[in-house]
């Protein structure tokens, strides 16, 4: 009998074996091999990620995920990040994960729409804590684990968005898994196992969507615990499917519905690394529409104006952000950070949008809600053209006396031609970690972390007594 929907086994010549190439790049990967840009971006992406796990350490939703497990784990294996308390790997892993998606502060791939840190580093650093690892295989581990998330995100994005799956989980249990997989010096075969492994553990639905639901808080830390259960069962002979990704029954088939982009997996692997490219984010709000948010700022200090003179409002983005972000109500601070005409009404009240920009004063204000309820979300057809390659969109402003303010910017802050510097994110760090941890903890995290290198001490990364 002949099924209609039964997958067919793929035959892309850039798909033949691609599970297999990435757990040998994987397994063979090395510090001393990669080139020094690589390792400084991994400093930066070290360093975004512990300003986002210390912001978001106090999140009611951090707090559960603690208190859950606190509740039954007694063991003293990994820090937990701004916190006395100590958990089992995976379950810190879990904890700081939370944590790091808390606040939508976190980095990530406009080509994949994926936060990658909030999957790999609590992961890694409990493992490596646990381990005793050298910064040597830290580094190593990091930049593989980057590019296998950004990498799988990147092939099956945006079908998958589409079908209603979060790339961040999905895609991030794979490269947590890879990551751990290195610092327990796994060899090709059991790294592959270990992968074919997370595709059963791979999943997150993007439902929260529709009513701001706190489980995507939690997203990346489910993948960052599951990366270290996957590599360590892997480690005690556990075996996976060996394509996993590639296969008839799949990830790409499951996820994406065989649509992919496959040259996106495996090509210059070991040559381009994704680490180098990912962005970071200035704004706590999705990604998706930062670049309206440019735009609107950029209107105001360009030509100022009243806020009881604007008739109007226009936001133009490609269909993959326009879907899911237009809604003009929010309840709850996720709803609110989803939203691109509460965001962008934000923008035009304070000048910026900040954590303490969602307020909940803040958000009843009387001239912030009728600019929310004047703000319409339209898919303008030259941002979906240039998608996924640019994340752009474009503002309008329309006022009472006739003036009609456009701005359109093809790269937010943060990526592309419009990067965040190293002062940028020290600043990041600063304003949002000084305040939770102490200014004297705050300096030495930030010197430790840009000095970090092959043969540096990891402890300073463990400590948060």
């Amino acid at each position: 009998m002949v099924y209609m929907n039964t997958p067919q086994t793929n035959s892309n010549p850039d798909a033949e074996a691609a599970s297999r190439r990435l757990a040998e790049y994987v397994a063979a990967v090395d510090v001393a091999t990669l080139p020094p840009q690589a390792i400084h971006a991994f400093r930066r992406a070290l360093l975004d990620y512990l300003t986002c796990a210390v912001a978001g350490s106090r999140m009611d939703s951090t707090r559960a995920v603690l208190d859950y497990l606190q509740s039954w784990d007694r063991s003293t294996e990994a820090a937990v990040v701004a916190s006395p308390h100590r958990l089992a790997a995976q379950n810190a892993a879990f904890v700081n994960g939370a944590a790091t998606h808390g606040l939508d502060f976190d980095d990530g791939m406009t080509r994949g729409s994926v936060h990658p840190a909030g999957s790999i580093f609590p992961a890694l650093l409990a493992m490596a804590e646990k381990l005793g690892s050298s910064a040597d295989d830290l580094i190593a581990a990091g930049v593989a684990a980057y590019d296998v998330t950004l990498r799988i995100a990147s092939t099956v994005h945006p079908h998958s968005s589409r079908r209603g799956f979060h790339n961040t989980p999905t895609a991030g249990v794979f490269g947590a898994t890879a990551g751990v997989a290195r610092l327990l010096k796994l060899d090709a075969a059991a790294t592959l196992n270990a992968l074919g492994i997370a595709g059963s553990f791979s999943g997150g639905l993007r439902a929260y969507l529709q009513d701001g639901a706190d489980v995507k808080r939690i997203h990346p830390g489910k993948a960052a615990r599951d990366g270290i259960v996957c590599a360590e069962l892997a480690k005690r002979g556990l075996t996976g499917p060996a394509a996993v990704i590639e296969g008839r029954y799949g990830f790409v088939q499951a996820v994406a519905g065989g649509e992919a982009d496959w040259a996106r997996l495996t090509g210059a692997l070991g040559e381009r690394y994704e680490i180098c490219d990912v962005y970071f984010k200035p704004y706590p709000a999705c990604r998706h529409f930062h670049a309206a948010l440019d735009a609107v700022r950029t209107i105001g200090r360009r030509t100022p104006f009243k806020l009881d003179d604007v008739a109007a409002v226009k936001i133009g983005m490609y269909e993959a952000g326009a879907a899911g972000h237009d809604q003009k109500s929010a309840q709850t601070l996720l709803e609110a950070q989803m939203s691109a005409p509460v965001t962008t009404a934000l923008a035009m009240a304070f000048g910026n949008v900040t954590v303490s920009s969602f307020d909940r004063a803040n958000l009843e204000r009387a001239d912030v809600q009728r600019l929310i309820g004047l703000t319409d979300v339209h898919v303008d057809a030259e941002c979906e053209r240039i998608y996924p390659r640019q994340r752009s969109g474009v503002a309008q402003v329309q006022l009472k006396d006739g003036r009609v303010l456009e701005e359109r910017v093809l790269d937010p802050k943060g990526e592309g031609g419009n990067p965040m510097s190293d002062e940028d994110l020290t600043d990041k760090f600063k304003a949002n970690c000084a305040p939770l941890i102490g200014e004297a903890r705050s300096a030495a995290l930030l010197d430790g972390v840009m000095r970090l290198a092959p043969g540096s001490d990891l402890s300073l990364l463990y400590r948060w007594n």
